[in-house]
């Protein structure tokens, strides 16, 4: 199965995105029926925006200083990344070898979330990030700051 990418224009029209799709189509007799399923793409803009976001309060994050055997332990944007997800109410509960219940982020990966939910999870995040971390930020600042970081990057 071959995958295309189209946007409307106006008129109605779908047409190809890029260089692959055109060929794809170019391939078609004239009158000859595909059977298309449909599925929105997310903003790739938008998630650029989620991890400015992201990277901006893990920036500002200060854990507490913990030791373990002597050394001190870093913190992990990766780690960072699933707690704040799993604050946001967007996690799967597992288990593990020891039978301890465990949160784990759902993905965020383009194929795993549409627009809808992502968008949901962004503003999610965005509370736990004012709630534990960016307390004297109000939403509109927040939003204003990684506005301007993803302008400079």
């Amino acid at each position: 199965m071959t995958e295309i990418i189209l946007a409307k224009a106006p008129g109605g029209y779908l047409v190809p995105v890029d260089q692959e799709s055109v060929e794809e189509i170019a391939k078609l007799k004239i009158g000859q029926g595909v059977r298309v399923t449909m599925k929105k793409m997310r903003n790739v803009q938008h998630h650029r925006k989620f991890f400015a976001l992201l990277n901006l309060a893990f920036d500002a994050w200060e854990p507490a200083v913990i030791e373990f055997k002597g050394e001190p332990i870093k913190k992990n944007f990766d780690r960072f990344r699933n707690d704040v997800t799993v604050l946001a109410g967007y996690y799967e509960a597992t288990v593990n070898m020891r039978g301890e219940v465990r949160m784990v982020a759902k993905s965020i990966s383009f194929g795993s979330m549409d627009q809808s939910e992502f968008d949901k999870l962004y503003s999610a995040v965005i509370d736990v990030i004012l709630q534990r971390i960016l307390t004297n930020y109000t939403r509109d600042d927040l939003n204003e700051v990684v506005d301007r970081v993803l302008r400079f990057t």
